[in-house]
This record gives C-alpha cells, structure tokens and sequence, in this order.
C-alpha cells in the first residue's frame, strides 16, 4: 500500500513518513501541541495508532476545531492551559520554511493558535514536504494577518505601506470572507520579492492596531522533519 502511496502520490508518502516520525518520537506521559492542516493530520492519526497498538499515555492541547474534533477521533485525550504547566513537544505543517528555520504559516488559517502552542513547547517539531523549502520566505507564500473585521481597511493600508499587496482571504465555498476560529479576518500579504528581513516585519505586525497575529514563525522551530519523494526523511535541527 505505501508503495503504491510513493508511486501515485509522492507529496501523499511524505506526509505519512514526517507523520509516523514525529509519532514515534512522542514518550509516555508526555503532553503535545496538536496540529492543524493535512501533514499534522497524519501525525495525528499514526499517533492515534500508537495510543490503541502500544497503551501510549499522552495528552495533547488542540491549535484548532479541526485538529480536536480529529484528535476526539484519533482517541488523543485533549486538555487545556488550564489542566497543564507545560507542553512537551508540539508539531504542526508549516507553509514555506527558510534556512534558517523560520516559517510562513497559516493557509489553514490557524496560524494564531498554533503560534500560542508553540511558544509554549520545549520543542516545537515542523512537518513538510521537501516543496516547502525556499531560500527566501514570501517568495511562494503570502503572509497572513488575523485581524478585527473593523480594522481590515486600516490594516490594509499600513501593509501597503511596507510594501505588500494585501488582499482580504474569501472564503472557497461561501460568499464573504473567511473566519478564522475567533471570528476575525484575514489579509493576505503578498511581498513580490519575498521578505528581506522577517523579523522586522514581524515587530511591525505586532505593533499594527487591530492585528491579533500573523502567519511568520521567527525563531520557534527547533527541528523541521523534512518528508522525501522516496518515503525517507530529513531532520534539520536548529542551531544553537
């Protein structure tokens, strides 16, 4: 079957591989930051195996209605920040992913979410295929901005300001734009030749009115497991 997975749909055997992966470096006992989006889709559900095959003993903190009502499936016991102090090891997908770690997120429009969990993992574990490497964040990406439906016009005009062709995310199936799981927008922003420096634009975001976050992941990643055409994968770790 995974064979036949590598020959039909190499892009389909890579998340399965980083999925498995991340799986078996999960222990007993631990607690896990849940990902949102198809490549921690299958993370979730080798690990839902692991619990049913192994008695594995975990919990884990969802980043979206997606990932808990998945993880209720897997069999994955869910808490809060309420129930723990801390979390072991998150994983999650990641958009694009640079050299030097840092990461666009939020196609699936849970970027803020996940950006709360991983801050507060001892390890934060990215899952991609080898597509979403780039020398350069913003070169395929947009950037997206979760922001409070009054200020989407002012918003826009300051991402103008910084260069960006921004443009309100529409929903694929319904009229109207997208809403995100605490009922704001989100801006799209697009930097034609990519980003010369994400922190800064990062810093900048963050001080915009009526932004409540935004899809760029600086510093967060401590390893990224990279999923290959052949089912093999690589692990790049963070330095220092």
């Amino acid at each position: 079957m995974q064979a036949h997975e590598r020959r039909s749909d190499p892009r389909a055997a890579a998340k399965r591989a980083v999925g498995e992966q991340v799986a078996a470096m999960v222990e007993d006992g631990m607690c896990l930051g849940l990902g949102t989006g198809s490549t921690a889709a299958c993370a979730l559900e080798a690990l839902g195996r692991r619990i049913r095959d192994e008695g594995l003993h975990v919990s884990g903190i969802p980043t979206s209605f997606f990932a808990e009502q998945l993880a209720r499936t897997c069999g994955i016991p869910l808490v809060t920040f309420e129930d723990v102090d801390r979390v072991d090891l998150a994983f999650d997908g990641a958009d694009e992913v640079d050299p030097h770690l840092n990461l666009i997120k939020g196609r699936g429009a849970a970027h803020t979410r996940e950006k709360v969990v991983a801050t507060q993992a001892a390890r934060f574990v990215v899952l991609v295929d080898e597509t979403k490497l780039v020398d350069r964040l913003g070169t395929r990406m947009p950037v997206p901005v979760e922001v409070l439906p009054m200020a989407a016009r002012p918003v826009r005009r300051a991402l103008e300001r910084l260069g960006a062709r921004a443009e309100l995310r529409m929903g694929a199936r319904k009229d109207g734009p997208v809403v995100t799981d605490q009922g704001f927008w989100v801006i799209d922003a697009r930097f034609e030749a990519g980003l010369d420096d994400p922190a800064a634009l990062d810093h900048a975001l963050k001080r915009l009115p009526g932004v409540l976050d935004h899809g760029l992941f600086i510093g967060l990643a401590t390893d990224v497991l990279v999923g290959e055409e052949d089912g093999g994968v690589r692990h790049l770790r963070a330095r220092g």
